[in-house]
């Protein structure tokens, strides 16, 4: 039986709490002990890719009591339950189902008499037919041309997710042929994003598709009303221009505005929703529905890995579990996500939302305060871009920052040059290489600014090439760890109410409803 607890109340948490500071990365990672380590501490992952932690702050002792941690912890018991249907959502009392967008692993989920997974194939199948038939020239715009934009209007998770997978394959589905329509994304309210976008595309040959679960949402539908204007005014018929991505009891799922309308429901969260409709559609029209398929097959095959009890065999569940040594037992307060791949550009923005709009929480999943400290803050940038703009906090200032590198051995395109005898992707790989040694074990030097004291953590994923399939492993794994993290803290890592406060003041200041502070601001920004 499934029982929820606080971490702090776990025998297993308190002794992990008590070897604190027990590992010297620094010490642990020089001469032929870190050899050692990089080969013993790895967990192989889904698509080529694997986990190594062997610069974290972990040994054999600390990985048995993590392994004591999630036993006691029923990490795999819960995630059993998640996929089979259970109400793991408790805040809005929902399943949570993303996984069952890629793969039935479990029993059959029922709601309502619906077989969810059924549904789930039947908007893959009905967003694959679309793309199919807008690739084929048999949808085309009004002069019977075909499209060749595609442009999704959505924020949040409408748009992290589905923008960061975008531009990780953008460039490797032109090498390979499989760039069938342009991409672009508006999401911000600002008009000026609308506008740039409007202005760097044909629109009587682009699609537009509007992402709201609710058919509410004020930024998206603002946006859409933008994009009509301007299809207006250049003559066109908006809904000959316009597909919908929504809710069945949305107001866009059966409104004549659309060409056509993909459904989403509740049970998917929006910064999850990459393997829904919200990603599939845009991706389908993008590279092709084979394309977005394989996507969903690597995510897939690591959410059976999540799966494995064993923790050394389950890279999501081992990742998770340092990082809560981390958080909680050292104490660092952040983490920086570090793709050692521009095609990953976007990627840390999209695990900004994941995991601090999942895990930053005080309550427990009964709406009880916590003791102790939940999700970290996530920030990051491509190397070797940071290694010019923060690294140097990283490296020489007073926090310690734990570190997830990921990088790949091949580049995406067949184009290199040799410089001083070496490749740009050579280059870049020894980049890498180097940053996991500096941070760990430092430097030492009689002038203080030039001493570098190391002890910085790190682990790194590791693929032969950034591919749809290890795309969707790398999406999947993150997905994982911060659905493993919500259980060890033992908050309702599916909900968002933190987002919900300053949309119901800015509707009062639309409104003119307002006094006090909020009237003084309102009155300075001219509102």
């Amino acid at each position: 039986m499934v029982t929820w607890n606080n971490l702090d109340t776990l025998a297993s948490y308190q002794k992990l709490a008590g070897l604190k500071n027990r590992v010297s990365v620094a010490d642990v990672m020089s001469g032929d002990n870190g050899a050692d380590r990089v080969t013993r501490y790895s967990a192989p992952m889904a698509a080529g890719l694997s986990f190594n932690y062997a610069a974290k702050e972990v040994d054999d002792e600390i990985l048995n009591v993590l392994a004591e941690l999630a036993k006691e912890q029923q990490l795999a018991d819960k995630f059993k339950e998640l996929y089979n249907g259970a109400i793991i959502n408790t805040g809005e009392k929902r399943l949570v189902l993303h996984h069952l967008a890629r793969r039935q692993m479990g029993d059959a989920v029922i709601v309502d008499g619906v077989d969810k997974r059924e549904f789930y194939v039947s908007q893959q199948e009905k967003a694959a037919d679309f793309a199919n038939k807008v690739h084929a020239g048999e949808i085309t715009n009004a002069a019977g041309e075909k499209f060749t934009t595609v442009v999704q209007i959505g924020i949040g998770g409408s748009d992290l997710g589905p923008r960061a997978l975008y531009i990780a394959l953008e460039n490797w589905a032109k090498e390979n042929d499989a760039l069938k329509m342009e991409a672009k994304f508006i999401s911000n309210v600002d008009p000026d994003d609308a506008a740039a976008v409007l202005k760097s595309i044909d629109v009587s040959r682009s699609l537009f598709i509007v992402v709201s679960k609710s058919g509410t949402t004020l930024e998206t539908l603002t946006n859409e009303s933008f994009v009509k204007d301007a299809l207006k005014k250049a003559g066109l018929d908006p809904s000959k221009h316009m597909l919908a991505v929504t809710s069945e009891t949305s107001p866009l799922a059966k409104s004549d505005d659309y060409l056509a309308a993909v459904f989403m429901d509740d049970f998917i969260g929006g910064r999850y929703s990459s393997s829904s409709a919200v990603g599939g559609v845009v991706l389908s029209l993008a590279f092709g529905p084979d394309v977005f398929a394989r996507i969903l097959a690597g995510a897939a095959e690591e959410d059976k890995l999540a799966a494995n009890t064993d923790i050394l065999e389950n890279p999501d569940m081992l990742d998770a579990l340092i990082g809560l040594y981390e958080r909680n037992v050292q104490g660092y307060p952040c983490t920086a996500v570090l793709p050692y791949s521009q095609a990953l550009s976007r990627f840390p923005a999209h695990l900004q939302q994941c995991d601090m709009e999942s895990n930053g929480k005080s309550v427990n999943r009964f709406g009880e305060p916590v003791d102790y400290v939940t999700g970290p803050i996530i920030f990051g940038e491509p190397g070797t871009n940071g290694q010019h703009s923060f690294y140097q906090l990283l490296h020489q200032g007073t926090d310690i920052v734990p570190l997830q590198f990921v990088g790949f051995k091949n580049s995406q395109i067949g184009m290199d040059v040799v410089i001083e005898g070496s490749t740009s992707q050579a280059k870049l790989c020894a980049n890498v290489a180097a940053q996991i040694i500096a941070f760990a074990c430092g430097k030492d030097d009689e002038n203080p600014n030039k001493k570098f004291e190391g002890g910085r953590p790190s682990s790194i994923i590791i693929g032969d090439q950034l591919t749809p399939e290890s795309l969707g492993a790398l999406l999947a794994h993150f997905e994982n760890k911060i659905m493993f993290q919500g259980f060890l803290w033992n908050v309702n890592s599916f909900d968002q109410e933190g987002v919900q406060l300053g949309k119901l003041l800015a509707k009062r200041v639309l409104a003119h409803e307002t006094d006090g502070a909020l009237k003084a601001f309102s009155d300075l920004l001219d509102i």
